[in-house]
């Protein structure tokens, strides 16, 4: 982040005296927004202004400086404010950075030592904001729409019902074809729930071998079997007032499935060896790309098991079947991809939105997130034509990228549909018809 991204708000009521400070910063490449008053100052906060720090003079009619800086505090104790005195004042002042004010500059002073104060306090304030932003992702507090990315109505109503159901406790199964982001809306039900500051463990069923499974997930006491040389919490037990995930879970053996089941009833287990049992509290999040009723009916799972898991269930779309998410997911990929790599963003031409909005991504956004590292790297977004599977049809094909570019510009214009009209060279009741054609009113 750079200081030209958070100017100065410079509070003075003398036009004259303002004017000399403002150019002394501007000077300096300091962006600098000027008020004649506290209550102007406060007024533009209000209306949206975010000022890297505030610089004011003591003496203003109406509110002083010093109940300003006491109100900003109260809004963002975080905020640097810098004050402006005269040299009865200078007391006052040393109090005021007792109370919290940044840092004072005494009348007269030099452009130079302006400009220092203020390149300090902005260089905290960069800092603070850094650290919060990193705390955030350290905390997982992303908002929702971060982190299960897309505008179509299929993901809105996902993201919905994750909200609903992730503080209750109850257990989901997850379904999707590969590639769709299951474990991304496992780890977002188990961040979303009073859970959270407990233990998320995930399995992936089918990664297990058979001989192993039971011991990985009930744990074993030393000597239980060859080679058990200590005694070894499982899964189960390190989910403990947690969540417990469970990745391809159709792929778990029958006998597993009766002994997890009677666990699920009983909330106590007994590790491999022993006779203790252990008192466990974890909730079950499951997913599969199969139907587990079909397989229920098959004799293939149990169906007392399925019913067990099926008390929630969340169904997460192809990416084939939320196309006018593919532009969003696909910028949001390529940025993070320049970063790894270190590479300048390239910009998406025409003619690469076209093939990603033709292509049927068997693999889903697991596939997409691959392609756009290729395309970060400077490579053709697609190997070769060779392996890919049935492309929609012309028709569809042409509909979903007239689908995304209108979704795309009424994201960049706000929703305003004369601007997004004009940006897209059509009339404003053809567009109209087409937002209604393809369900985007809100």
């Amino acid at each position: 982040m750079s200081d030209h991204a958070l100017p100065i708000l410079f509070v003075e009521d003398d036009p004259h005296v303002l004017l000399g400070c403002q150019q002394a910063l501007l000077l300096e490449d300091l962006p600098v927004i000027g008020c004649g008053s506290a209550e102007e100052a406060l007024q533009k906060i209000a209306q949206g202004l975010q000022p890297g720090i505030v610089i004011t003079d003591v003496r203003l009619p109406g509110m002083d400086g010093l109940s300003l800086q006491q109100q900003l505090r109260e809004q963002d104790r975080q905020l640097p404010v810098v004050l402006v005195t005269g040299h009865g004042d200078v007391a006052m002042a040393v109090q005021a950075m007792r109370d919290g004010a940044y840092d004072f500059v005494e009348k007269p002073f030099s452009p130079e030592r302006l400009v220092d104060v203020a390149r300090r306090a902005l260089q905290q304030r960069l800092l603070t904001l850094e650290v919060d932003s990193l705390r955030r992702q350290l905390d997982g507090r992303q908002t929702l729409e971060q982190r299960i990315i897309g505008r179509s109505s299929r993901m809105r109503e996902l993201r919905e019902l994750i909200m609903n159901v992730a503080d209750t406790g109850a257990n989901v199964l997850i379904h999707g074809e590969t590639g769709t982001g299951k474990e991304l809306v496992a780890s977002c039900l188990h961040d979303y729930s009073r859970r959270h500051t407990h233990h998320y463990v995930a399995i992936n069923c089918g990664g297990l071998p058979e001989n192993l499974f039971e011991s990985e997930i009930f744990g074993h006491e030393a000597n239980a079997f060859t080679g058990a040389g200590k005694r070894r919490i499982g899964k189960i037990e390190h989910a403990h007032k947690g969540t417990l995930f469970l990745d391809e879970v159709e792929t778990m053996p029958i006998n597993l499935q009766i002994k997890l089941l009677r666990v699920l009833q009983e909330h106590k287990l007994e590790r491999l060896g022993s006779n203790q049992a252990v008192d466990v509290d974890c909730r079950l999040i499951a997913a599969t790309k199969e139907d587990l009723d079909l397989l229920s009916q098959q004799g293939k799972f149990r169906a007392d098991f399925y019913y067990r898991l099926n008390v929630v269930s969340l169904e997460i779309p192809a990416l084939r079947e939320r196309r006018e998410d593919i532009p969003l997911l696909f910028e949001c990929f390529l940025q993070q991809a320049a970063l790894r790599f270190d590479r300048e963003p390239i910009e998406i031409d025409r003619k690469t939105l076209s093939q990603l909005m033709a292509h049927d991504w068997p693999g889903n956004v697991r596939e997409l997130r691959n392609v756009a590292e290729r395309y970060a790297l400077g490579l053709p977004v697609f190997k070769g034509s060779g392996g890919e599977s049935l492309s929609p049809s012309l028709a569809e094909s042409v509909e979903a990228y007239e689908k995304s570019l209108i979704v795309e510009a009424l994201r960049r214009h706000g929703g305003n549909m004369t601007q997004a009209s004009q940006a897209l060279g059509t009339p404003k009741t053809t567009l109209f018809d087409k937002v209604k054609k393809y369900g985007l009113q809100n």
